[in-house]
């Protein structure tokens, strides 16, 4: 066992991590201000919107991922101008497993924003712009402070979720050494090569880190709703 762990790689949970970080900055700026739209919208195409934002959850990874695949391969349109413009190709490199990411935990951002942004008391948010503040300014000053639960539950679940994703990249990012080959994908790779020692560990790994994640969610949303209570 103590040859195991000295010979345990922790490349793929660095690369994991920084997969999980990056995709939550770049989802928060995208979903913040969809999830306000959302919340407050009376247009018709409300229901087209959420839909989509949804689509995520209940799509096979196995679908999004080939979709994906050819999204970001350079024969497609975004691929090849992203490729020409930027000089990156996204196909098996860790900027596309960034992009897919960035699709497949879509919703598990968007939707805990959208519920805090509904729960928001109107008025307060009415007081803001009859007191000459913007709506940037209202929804930094006002209504994220007043959210902090459902702030803390979007980026924590969406980092948890990103974690934890192996379909999606593995089809678009395969396993390529301190590049792509995040934690589920060499978990995979164990597996099948039979390295059930190796495999444990990870697999221990992984359920303690996700189990500390949510119980500092579980515990943090608990003090809020007590500190509410007791105003």
């Amino acid at each position: 066992m103590t040859e195991i762990l000295q010979n345990l790689e922790l490349t793929p949970f660095i690369l994991s991590f920084k997969l999980a970080g990056v995709t939550t900055f770049i989802l928060f700026l995208i979903a913040m201000p969809l999830a306000w739209y959302l919340a407050f919208t009376k247009s018709k195409i409300k229901p087209y919107l959420e839909a989509l934002s949804a689509l995520p959850i209940v799509l096979p990874p196995s679908v999004l991922g080939f979709y994906m695949l050819i999204l970001l391969s350079s024969d497609s349109f975004f691929g090849h101008f992203v490729e020409q413009t930027f000089g990156v190709q996204l196909l098996f490199s860790f900027s596309g497993l960034v992009v897919a990411s960035c699709f497949y935990s879509l919703p598990f951002m968007v939707q805990p924003l959208q519920s805090g942004f509904e729960s928001l008391n109107y008025a307060m948010l009415e007081a803001s712009y009859l007191s000459g503040k913007s709506k940037l300014q209202t929804l930094l000053r006002v209504a994220l402070p007043n959210m902090k639960p459902a702030l803390l539950s979007a980026l924590v679940i969406t980092f948890a979720h990103t974690v934890g994703e192996f379909g999606v990249v593995l089809m678009v990012g395969g396993s390529l050494p301190d590049e792509t080959r995040v934690a589920s994908v060499a978990l995979y790779e164990m597996v099948e090569q039979m390295e059930y020692e190796q495999a444990h560990i990870y697999s221990a790994i992984m359920i303690g880190m996700s189990f500390l994640v949510l119980l500092t969610l579980y515990v943090f949303n608990a003090s809020s709703r007590k500190r509410v209570g007791g105003v």
